[in-house]
């Protein structure tokens, strides 16, 4: 299923990795849990089963888990159907996943019974939007990744919680709407953490990414960041695993520090740029070589998701 979404233009989010952001924001019965890029829905099949294996086996709240508490949004046709499919795999027998592009929604029209507990979600990220989508967000920019997560934000009930994976270029890209982006997230939300993952997380894409934790409705005071170092070079025979973030999730319960892990005072945050880079004041982070084979398939994916890209543009004029 991971490789016909990747045909549809889609990245396969690691388990392991959905399971420690589900474990981290720890949703509960009752609360309403979305993705507007939901994809092949593993976040919401994978939040459907932490919560169905916690909670109290009555005829009442497995109606709720069922009827009322995963909801999502996929554009793609292919992703779309291989998401429904999942979902009633996985013992949700009526998915509520909408067939729609998120993006052609205007943020300022979402009401309060239109938000959610809790969002998880690993929007696309390197895609561009057009004018007249732009003009549904308050903060103009062509990167989808940086619409989402605005409708990410306007989405969440106040008190809401998220766990976003977005490209590790977000937190120090320098163009306008970045920024002003960064400094709306910091304001709005408790950007209480951030995980740094390493290369080869994705399989098949060559980029660096992290994921943004944060609570709706205070300022952010202090960012907790965690470098994830397995301690191997990550690929198709060595992916990520659930060991790989055991130490994350015991060190994120109390924000302690270690040599992977600092907290950063907010007031200490450049004004000018608001620049959230990961790095690690501990010195020197192990670092991991890969092979000449995973960097030319590295190059391969890249070159393919370039020409994605450019014919994507070319159909936006033609």
């Amino acid at each position: 299923m991971g490789n016909a979404g990747r045909n549809g233009g889609q990245y396969y989010t690691p388990r392991p990795l959905i399971r420690a952001i589900i474990e981290v924001l720890n949703p509960q019965i009752g609360e309403k849990i979305y993705d507007s890029a939901c994809g092949s829905a593993g976040f919401l099949c994978e939040a459907y089963a932490y919560m169905y294996d916690r909670m109290e086996k009555s005829t009442t709240n497995l109606k709720t888990l069922q009827e009322n508490t995963l909801y999502g949004k996929e554009k793609k046709n292919l992703a779309y159907i291989i998401g429904v499919m999942n979902m009633i795999l996985h013992g949700i027998e009526a998915p509520n996943i909408i067939h729609t592009n998120t993006l052609t929604e205007n943020i300022r029209d979402i009401q309060e019974k239109d938000r959610y507990n809790v969002i998880l979600a690993n929007p696309p990220f390197g895609g561009k939007e057009r004018k007249e989508v732009q003009q549904n967000f308050d903060i103009k920019t062509g990167e989808t990744a940086s619409l989402f997560l605005q409708h990410f934000i306007k989405s969440l009930k106040t008190g809401g919680r998220a766990g976003i994976v977005i490209k590790n270029t977000f937190l120090s890209n320098a163009d306008n709407a970045s920024v002003s982006l960064r400094k709306h997230l910091l304001e709005s939300c408790n950007l209480h953490t951030i995980l740094d993952m390493p290369a080869g997380t994705f399989l098949g894409a060559g980029v660096k990414t992290v994921v943004l934790f944060f609570t709706k409705g205070e300022p952010t005071k202090k960012i907790w960041y965690y470098q994830c170092v397995p301690g191997r070079s990550l690929g198709k025979t060595s992916p990520l695993n659930d060991d790989d973030l055991k130490e994350f999730k015991e060190l994120q319960k109390s924000l302690a520090d270690s040599d992977k892990s600092w907290t950063v005072d907010v007031s200490a945050i450049s004004t000018r740029n608001y620049d959230l880079s990961v790095k690690n004041p501990n010195g020197k982070v192990e670092q991991t070589f890969r092979s000449m084979d995973e960097i030319l398939a590295e190059m391969e994916a890249l070159d393919e998701e370039t020409s994605e890209i450019l014919n994507g543009i070319k159909e936006m004029f033609s």
